[in-house]
């Protein structure tokens, strides 16, 4: 998609609505300035039919005084013709031939009539106007006619008009110019920012601390935001490496062993047997390369991303089917304690069935060979979804509950990576929740609560 620079998009956003208003004042001002046009003209018309009919009454319709010439010469809408007849319609002074009345025009006006009309091929404003008077003894209604040529006042109405526009067409244009430098000045800052930002290297991923305006700034602080954000996640696979690295080096390094054991076997039956010990070495560590995979998928993940309306009774109830086929073997019992109506949360699905089935095993694993019932309960109470797994096995002494959902945390020696409850934990507070070891009497109990959706 085609973008366009902030400067472009402020100066037509500026100029724009300036273009329209003078678009509209200038069509105003030709409208206003015809009818101010022709107002005064038709006032000058009126005004040398007046002095014709005053001086023809002096002179008994011989001539024009010298004043009333003058104005008929110098009227600033042009040259101006003029025709008298009597009352007996015979013709007294001026152009022997006037412009033809239209048929509308009233038979007797007791007020001056303007018309337009042509004469001798050309557009004329024409003005009758009647007058009572006496001339050479001749006492009546006289007809005085005088018009001029149209194309003058136009060609007024026309020269002021752009006049106004080349006025307006000028203010817009340095209106522009200072627009243009204006917003120039004011996106500087956003400007410098940009090449600051350019000059950072790749690993340079410190907040933003420069003065910008305070439209800017919640850019900045989104950026840093995500700076942030970028930051830790480097700092977590950093971390996430140095560690699986440390984690894998012994298992991997036993299954080495065992291979070669098994290639430098003195007999069949050593190699059987140093055979079976390679596939459980390699298969624990392929548990241990899922867990360590899975536990960086949980602080990888965020809710907002991949969260969907879900059913946590449901969930519940197919971890706790799943586990039951995976321990099929085992005497373990499992009991549930749900309520009948549906519990709705935000979550990942997957993630949470991860999350709940680790702490299972994780029961199974390290609670010892006299866990021989698991419990869970789930409830509703203050806007909280709230889980409760417990097991009768070992538990987890008090002062080792932190060190449990630690990462790669074992409170005592055993099998198992250390993660079953620090993934847990971590898709828990992705999820908006959290994870919590209660201090039980007997066993270990395990509490997960959740933000139920909507509340």
């Amino acid at each position: 998609m085609r973008s366009h620079s902030l400067r472009s998009r402020l100066i037509l956003i500026i100029l724009a609505p300036l273009l329209l208003i003078s678009l509209v004042a200038g069509a105003w001002q030709f409208r206003t300035t015809t009818l101010r046009a022709e107002s005064i003209f038709d006032r000058g018309l009126l005004s040398a039919a007046l002095a014709i009919s005053r001086d023809i009454a002096v002179s008994d319709g011989d001539a024009l005084s010298p004043a009333t010439r003058r104005l008929i010469n110098d009227t600033s809408g042009g040259e101006l013709f003029y025709h008298v007849f009597a009352p007996d319609g015979v013709f007294v002074t001026g152009y022997s031939t006037p412009p033809i009345l239209p048929k509308a025009a009233p038979l007797r006006q007791t007020e001056p009539y303007y018309f337009n009309a042509r004469y001798q091929g050309q557009d004329v404003r024409v003005l009758r106007f009647q007058d009572g008077t006496t001339v050479s003894g001749i006492a009546g209604i006289f007809n005085i006619t005088v018009w001029q040529n149209a194309d003058v006042r136009s060609s007024f109405v026309r020269e002021v008009v752009s006049r106004s526009f080349a006025v307006i067409a000028l203010l817009i244009l340095s209106v522009a110019l200072v627009v243009w430098f204006g917003v120039g000045l004011g996106l500087r800052p956003l400007l410098d920012l940009e090449k600051a930002i350019a000059k950072r290297s790749p690993t340079e991923l410190e907040p933003i601390r420069r003065a910008v305006p305070i439209e800017a700034r919640g850019l900045v602080d989104t950026l840093n935001r995500l700076l942030d954000r970028i930051s830790r996640r480097i700092s977590s696979k950093d971390e996430f490496i140095s560690n699986a690295a440390h984690q894998l080096r012994n298992p991997v390094a036993g299954v080495l062993a065992l291979a070669e054991a098994v290639h430098n076997a003195p007999n069949a039956q050593a190699s059987k047997q140093r055979s079976a010990e390679l596939v459980q070495a390699a298969r624990e560590t392929s548990i241990l390369t899922n867990q360590l995979l899975s536990f960086e998928r949980a602080g990888g993940k965020e809710l907002d991303q991949s969260g969907e309306p879900l059913d946590l009774k449901a969930l519940v109830e197919q971890v706790v089917d799943s586990f039951r086929q995976q321990n099929a073997d085992t005497k373990i019992e499992i009991s549930l304690g749900l309520p009948e109506a549906d519990v709705r949360i935000q979550g990942d699905a997957v993630m949470l069935q991860e999350a709940i089935l680790n702490i299972l095993t994780n029961s199974v694993v390290h609670g010892g060979s006299r866990v021989s019932k698991i419990s869970l309960d789930l409830s509703c109470a203050r806007g909280q979804a709230v889980l409760s797994i417990r097991d009768d096995g070992v538990g987890i002494p008090a002062k080792d509950h932190v060190e449990a959902v630690s990462r790669f945390g074992q409170t005592r020696g055993g099998p198992g990576s250390g993660l079953g409850l620090p993934i847990a934990a971590r898709v828990m507070k992705n999820h908006g929740g959290a994870l919590r070891i209660e201090d039980v009497s007997s066993g270990t109990m395990i509490v997960l609560t959740f933000p139920i959706e909507g509340d």
